[in-house]
């Protein structure tokens, strides 16, 4: 009787346990489970994730992410890793409701021996439909009440989704140290590869990070214990968490600072134009694909010639010298590479994009334009001799050339092919310094609102960027056309959907199937006639004039160097028929360079990068227009090669209805050599 009564109040106290634990449960569901989230909206998970720059062939360059995120499908996620995330998190996740009993007693039992002195772990009890239901919805307070909403969340998670759907849900968005959230990011972040070629030793490492996510310095210990849990779990052999464990950790950084070093000037451009047009969450957060128009080769070159000459200068000085390097198409406008300074981990300032500087007489092809506009020859002759009394800003002025000499009368093409400074004051005096300016402002160079319009504006005193300047000369060889600099091709969301850049329409072929006309481009900035004497002009700049160290071996280059006053700084834009690029050297606060510097600093940097953007490529002369007269003459004085034979012959090119000077008297050609001699 005894026992059957000590059974029976057993019985009763565990049913009225039971029932209490019941209505316990039940209260704090009615409490605490009422004003949960909606977590069915997980579902349709899209998380943050990374936008990614590509260059034009497909390489990756950089990131923009506040949290760097990779989203990879479970069925892309490798078994290993899978198993080694359970081994170290939940073991009884295939097989628990969302919260784990075992797991919660297991937990008990080993914190308790731990607080008594035994040798064991502290650890805790939570499942990975916990740590989901924590990461997305609730908050990391160590609370009653946060640890009773999260085991409400995990059973409704269980009941709503499949547990490969929980898995993928943890899997891309657990924080693993490094600014990386999910494997798909940590994967990239340490080891440079995705998840697909992760090795049993990478995925156990990854699966030690949830615990110290910061914390390296017992990252092989961590590892280890993950491949012994895999053991324990039946998921390896020891054999093979002993050749796992035998294997070095080879840790990087991801993207490596050598590429984002290299790439970052052109990089921070493009994500000041998309923020500017896409806003902050589209761009750091929707894992945008941006595929831009710099050329991995071309780029390596740029950074490499302008780092060249730039260290060359700077060694054993404390005030370094800056620069900037720009490559472009001169058809499309598509940027192909870009550097805006030594480097951009010093400073951020884009010296080829920001940097308002003077730019000497790199102006000068566009006032000779003006003038060939107006029907003057290549070989029209301009005075090169003293101007006393010139008059600007109530001040007097004394122009003068680099080489302090005077040549008396000299032919258009010599006086810009040498960068005379007299005969281009005379030049601008003689068409006016409004039509010098308009033409610049016409191109691009000068803004359009440009106010105190002077002679020295017209010989090089504007500001301008090194863009504005390369785009301006683009104009000469592609027609006369205006194109804006291009730094993004095509932009996609997530989902591969185009959302943005240069798109056309693909048309299937068809007999009889006409170009489409472009209707983006307006009409030519100048007459073609009078743009390629311009070109043939600064084609000879290069081959006899200012610019001979831009020569480019087996290649036509034209181009113009450029120096302000003291030498405070030095351009060089030059091109071929389809690649163009400008140089710029200067001190961020302008100083003089030095004894010995000058634009051939520039157009060493230029010569550099071509020789090896063109290693690859045929020379191709530059496109001559209808209409246009070709005619032996001599240099010096401009007339025909019979009736000037003595001297330097060259080929000009003639409008109809120009023709070559007339044969100098004796007592000209007299002058001219006690002048200055015979260029």
């Amino acid at each position: 009787m005894k026992l059957k009564k000590f059974f029976r109040v057993f019985f009763n106290v565990l049913f009225w346990g039971f029932t209490a634990g019941i209505a316990v449960l039940a209260g704090m569901v009615l409490i605490y489970g009422n004003d949960l989230p909606d977590y069915k909206k997980l579902a349709t998970y899209a998380p943050p994730v990374a936008t990614r720059l590509y260059a034009s062939d497909g390489s990756l360059l950089i990131e923009y992410a506040e949290e760097r995120r990779v989203f990879i499908d479970f069925s892309d996620m490798p078994p290993q890793l899978i198993n080694a995330f359970i081994a170290a998190e939940d073991q009884n996740f295939w097989s628990h409701p969302g919260i784990d009993i075992q797991g919660i007693s297991r937990a008990l039992v080993n914190n308790a021996m731990r607080f008594l002195g035994f040798n064991t772990h502290f650890s805790g009890a939570s499942t990975i439909t916990q740590q989901v239901a924590k990461n997305f919805f609730l908050t990391s307070e160590r609370t009653l009440s946060r640890k009773i909403k999260e085991a409400i969340l995990a059973l409704r998670l269980e009941r709503t989704f499949s547990k490969q759907h929980i898995m993928t849900l943890y899997l891309n968005q657990i924080f693993l140290g490094a600014r990386a959230y999910g494997v798909g990011s940590a994967a990239l972040m340490y080891f440079n590869k995705p998840v697909s070629e992760l090795n049993l030793a990478e995925c156990a490492f990854l699966a030690s990070l949830p615990k110290a996510p910061n914390n390296r310095d017992k990252a092989v210990e961590r590892r280890n214990y993950v491949l012994r849990r895999m053991v324990e779990e039946g998921f390896i052999t020891s054999a093979q968490a002993k050749e796992a464990a035998d294997q070095p950790l080879n840790i990087n950084s991801g993207f490596t600072a050598q590429m984002e070093e290299e790439y970052q000037y052109f990089a921070e451009d493009v994500r000041r134009q998309l923020l500017d047009s896409l806003g902050r969450e589209m761009l750091y957060n929707q894992g945008l694909y941006i595929k831009t128009t710099i050329v991995p080769e071309f780029q390596k070159a740029a950074t490499e010639a302008l780092n060249k000459e730039l260290d060359n200068y700077n060694e054993g000085k404390e005030e370094k010298l800056q620069g900037a390097i720009i490559a472009m198409n001169p058809h499309t406008g598509r940027v192909l590479a870009m550097s805006g300074g030594r480097s951009f981990s010093e400073s951020s300032f884009n010296r080829a994009t920001q940097a308002m500087r003077q730019i000497g007489s790199t102006i000068k092809p566009f006032v000779y334009l003006a003038a060939l506009e107006r029907g003057m020859s290549p070989e029209a002759m301009i005075l090169d001799a003293p101007i006393v009394g010139l008059k600007e800003d109530n001040s007097l002025w004394k122009p003068e050339n680099y080489d302090k000499k005077f040549l008396g009368e000299v032919p258009l093409r010599l006086a810009l092919e040498t960068s005379r400074n007299v005969p281009a004051v005379r030049l601008v005096q003689q068409i006016g310094a409004e039509n010098a300016i308009e033409s610049a402002q016409r191109f691009g160079v000068y803004p359009e609102d440009l106010k105190n319009i002077n002679l020295s504006l017209a010989l090089g005193s504007g500001e301008t960027t090194l863009l504005r300047l390369v785009q301006g000369y683009s104009a000469f060889i592609n027609g006369g056309y205006l194109i804006e600099p291009k730094m993004v091709d095509y932009i996609e969301d997530r989902y591969g959907r185009v959302i943005g850049g240069q798109q056309t329409e693909l048309i299937e072929w068809q007999e009889g199937l006409l170009p489409v006309e472009d209707s983006s481009k307006s009409e030519p900035l100048s007459d073609p006639q009078s743009l390629y004497q311009i070109v043939s002009i600064l084609q000879g700049t290069v081959e006899r004039g200012t610019g001979k160290q831009a020569r480019v071996s087996g290649h036509t280059i034209g181009g113009k160097t450029g120096t302000t006053n003291e030498v405070k700084d030095v351009w060089f834009v030059g091109f071929s028929k389809n690649l163009i690029a400008g140089v710029y050297l200067g001190f961020d606060t302008p100083k003089p360079l030095g004894n010995g510097a000058g634009s051939h600093m520039a157009a060493r940097v230029f010569a550099d990068f071509m020789s090896k953007a063109l290693k690859n490529e045929k020379n191709q002369p530059f496109a001559v227009p209808d209409g246009m007269t070709f005619v032996r003459v001599n240099r010096r004085s401009g007339a025909s090669a019979s009736a000037d034979p003595n001297g330097v012959i060259i080929t000009e090119a003639f409008k109809p209805g120009q023709k070559p000077n007339p044969a100098p008297s004796v007592k000209a050609k007299e002058s001219s050599a006690v002048v200055g001699g015979v260029f």
